[in-house]
C-alpha cells in the first residue's frame, strides 16, 4: 500500500523532471457540494486537474462528473464501490474494473485510461488486468496523512507545500470511499495550495500529459 513501491510493476507518483511541473488529483468523488466547490475554483484559476471517481458516487452525482469533463479536467478510474474486499481475488477484482468502466463509457461515451486502486492496494493480480485492459496504474503522494481526518486547512496546506517537488502527482481527497463526507478543509487547504503553486511558478497539469500517456480509452 505504499505509494512509492514499485515491487508489482510501475506504478508512479512522479515523474523525473526539473522542469516545474505539479499533477493535482482527487480520490473518492464525485461528493457534493465539495467537488463542485474544488472544481469551481479550479476554474477560476484556469488551472486542470485529475479526478479519480468511485462510479458508484458518479451514479449518485452525474451531473458533476460530467460538468467536470466538460471544464477539461480528467476523470479516472478508482473502483465500482471502494470496498477493499473487492480488491482481494482475481474475480470481484476483474468485475470491480469492468463494471466502473461501463458506468464510465455510459455516462461519457468513453472510458477512462488512468485508474488508481483504493488505498493504493495492488497485488499481481492487478496490474495484469489493468495491462489486459489496457489501463494505467497511477499512484501520487499523499497531501498529508492527516487530511482524511479533516484536521485543518492550514495544516493540510503546509505538509502538502513540503511534499511538492518538480514532476509530483499529489492526491487530496474530495470524497471518503463512497460516502458523502464533509470535506470543506479540504476545499480551503487545496486554495491555499494552488494559490502558492502558481506563486512559485509551477504548472499544474493533468495525469496523462504528466505522465505522457492517454486519458480516455
Amino acid at each position: 500500500m505504499s505509494p512509492y513501491s514499485q515491487i508489482f510493476g510501475n506504478f508512479p507518483h512522479k515523474i523525473d523532471t526539473k522542469e516545474k511541473l505539479i499533477a493535482l488529483t482527487f480520490d473518492d468523488g464525485p461528493n457534493e457540494p465539495f467537488t463542485s466547490q474544488i472544481v469551481n475554483y479550479l476554474n477560476e484559476k484556469n488551472v486542470k486537474a485529475t479526478f479519480f471517481q468511485v462510479a458508484e458516487n458518479v451514479q449518485r452525482y452525474p451531473k458533476t462528473t460530467l460538468a467536470i469533463a466538460k471544464a477539461g479536467h480528467i476523470i479516472g478510474n478508482h473502483s465500482l464501490s471502494h470496498k477493499f474486499g473487492n480488491y482481494i481475488s482475481q474475480p470481484s477484482l476483474r468485475n470491480e474494473i469492468e463494471t466502473s468502466q461501463s458506468v464510465f463509457f455510459n455516462l461519457l461515451g468513453k472510458k477512462p485510461a488512468l485508474f488508481r486502486p483504493p488505498w493504493l492496494w495492488r497485488q499481481p493480480f492487478l496490474f495484469n488486468t489493468l495491462k489486459v485492459m489496457r489501463l494505467h496504474p497511477v499512484s501520487g503522494i499523499f497531501c498529508s496523512n492527516l487530511e482524511v481526518f479533516q484536521l485543518g486547512a492550514e495544516s493540510i496546506a503546509k505538509r502538502t507545500l513540503a511534499r511538492v517537488n518538480p514532476g509530483s502527482i499529489i492526491i487530496f481527497h474530495d470524497g471518503y470511499n463512497a460516502k458523502s463526507t464533509n470535506r470543506s478543509q479540504t476545499v480551503q487547504a487545496v486554495k491555499l495550495v494552488v494559490e502558492e503553486l502558481l506563486k512559485q511558478n509551477y504548472r499544474l497539469v493533468t495525469v496523462d500529459k504528466l505522465l505522457q500517456v492517454p486519458a480516455y480509452l
